[in-house]
């Protein structure tokens, strides 16, 4: 459920009444609401390889935002307007490309921009546009609010929220950066007033996932470790076997697996070799501990494993739970687990007989540190209370067909508009619109959340964003999406901004 904020001094500030009535005056800090995303390391940690898991499976299965419907792609209506509420402003952007060899415009794409993904309330996988933004710290993302709070569900910020830069097929050439905190107007998180549907997130260090070695450790080690890891039983000899510390309580303990004639009997049998049975989790509960038949065989052993790896065991147990009785979870981080539960089985010493034991390995360079978000990608610059009239360049993947049903877009690759920004408004009740900005443009759903960059320079592949896409909107009445609209960005803007930019994050590794 959202949280009910209480401004400074107990007044609730209604959309548009600072520009209406308390133009020129300093935004009160109350307008700034800010919500916590991956609360830890290993939270986002686990985020990262929910969506990087099987080549990044999650990924390609989620599909653009879904926040419009074909009854909000309605015509513009003039009215009313925004209202500069102190003197503009800027922040500049970070980082230089050196310039384009040629003039093809996709070549001059920004490297900053790409997609947040997250599963919104109905546990769908979604995503939206996005870009990274100057920072102290270079580590922030401006998209739209709603592409952050889940407004459909009356859910507070979406979950496992991430933003790939560069994002194509699947794959993070820049790593994944998970969502720490997200900042937007008080407007939106509590009345989901789309004139404040812009957000600002705070990102921890990118990381990149996959390509790990094993190693082996000891059984401490494999306890404490919170990255992918596994027990494997290894093949030993009799005489290795002989030396092993015969306590089949804990779980290092070597122990036999029984040929084909082999006879049970109990520990007490002179040179009786000790077997381990995997049982449920029911059954190893209710056994004893000892030496004996039908008693527990140490600690349950519980590894931490891939989605994928999850699956093929889950189809195993389906087809015979008899002989995949482990359990397996996934937990609030996304994190899978199987656990496996044994007990004794005693036998007479036989010919047939091979020895193992266990050993324990964690998979070592699965995980690794990408470096902070500005560093790599660089930054746009950020823009607020500029005039409209003046020429932008908006980027998004757009991938949702118009609501005719014709479809231009796949939303794999990135698209832009150009044009000049207008006075129009989007006369929306439901979503308390009155102050947007607009641009002829076909984008559809998909671009919401990508940067209007003002003053954007093709050699630098960097400008100033000043809008974000909000909204899609079908001026000419053919059922095709022809403008869309964005947030004006004003002071009350700058000071969401200004209170994310100066936030760090830290790394997950």
């Amino acid at each position: 459920m959202k949280r009910i904020l209480i401004p400074a001094g107990g007044a609730i500030l209604a959309t548009g009444l600072l520009a209406a009535g308390l133009a020129g005056t300093a935004t009160a800090a109350s307008d700034v609401a800010s919500d916590p995303m991956a609360k830890s390391a290993a939270d986002a940690k686990a985020i990262a390889q929910f969506w990087a898991d099987s080549n990044g499976a999650a990924l390609k299965a989620a599909k653009q935002s879904n926040i419009w419907d074909n009854k909000d792609v309605a015509k513009l209506k003039s009215k009313g307007g925004y209202s500069a509420d102190t003197k503009p402003g800027s922040a500049s952007p970070i980082g230089q490309e050196k310039k384009a060899s040629t003039k093809v415009q996709n070549v001059n794409m920004p490297k900053t921009i790409g997609k947040v993904f997250f599963v919104n309330g109905k546990g769908e996988k979604r995503w939206c546009s996005a870009t990274s933004i100057q920072s102290k710290y270079r580590n922030l993302v401006a998209t739209a609010a709603h592409c952050v709070y889940d407004t459909q569900s009356n859910a507070d910020t979406m979950s496992k929220w991430v933003f790939v830069p560069g994002y194509y097929q699947g794959k993070t050439p820049w790593g994944i950066y998970v969502g720490k905190q997200a900042f937007t107007h008080y407007d939106f998180d509590v009345y989901e007033d789309y004139d404040r549907d812009y957000a600002f997130v705070t990102v921890y260090n990118g990381i990149h996932l996959g390509g790990g070695k094993a190693k082996q450790v000891s059984k401490s080690e494999f306890e404490k470790y919170q990255g992918v890891k596994e027990a494997k039983d290894v093949e030993i000899t009799r005489a290795e076997f002989r030396k092993c510390k015969l306590d089949p309580t804990s779980i290092q303990a070597c122990w036999a697996k029984r040929g084909t004639n082999a006879e049970p009997t109990g520990p007490d049998f002179p040179g009786a070799e000790v077997t381990k049975v995997e049982v449920s989790a029911e059954k190893y509960k209710a056994a004893r501990v000892g030496k004996g038949n039908g008693f527990k065989f140490g600690e349950p052993v519980t590894e931490i494993v891939t989605h994928s790896d999850a699956a093929k065991y889950l189809k195993l147990q389906k087809e015979n739970p008899a002989k995949y009785p482990a359990t397996v979870k996934q937990d609030a981080r996304g994190n899978w687990t199987i656990t496996h539960y044994y007990t004794q089985q005693w036998y007479k010493p036989g010919t047939a007989t091979k020895f193992f034991k266990t050993v324990f390995y964690i998979v070592e360079g699965y995980a690794k540190d990408a470096g902070r978000l500005g560093d790599n990608v660089g930054g746009q610059g950020v823009a607020w209370n500029q005039p409209t009239g003046k020429y932008v360049r908006v980027f998004g993947y757009p991938a949702a067909p118009h609501p005719d049903g014709h479809k231009n877009y796949t939303g794999i690759t990135p698209k832009w508009c150009y044009g000049k920004t207008t006075k129009k408004l989007v006369g929306s009740a439901a979503k308390k619109i009155e102050e947007h900005i607009a641009l002829k443009c076909a984008m559809t759903e998909g671009a919401d959340g990508g940067p209007w960059l003002y003053k954007y320079s093709n050699s630098k592949r960097l400008g100033y964003v000043n809008g974000v896409t909000s909204t899609f909107n079908d001026q000419d009445g053919n059922d095709r999406v022809d403008y869309i609209s964005s947030p004006y960005f004003d002071g009350e803007t700058a000071a969401i901004y200004k209170a994310a930019q100066n936030v760090w994050s830290g790394k997950i590794l």
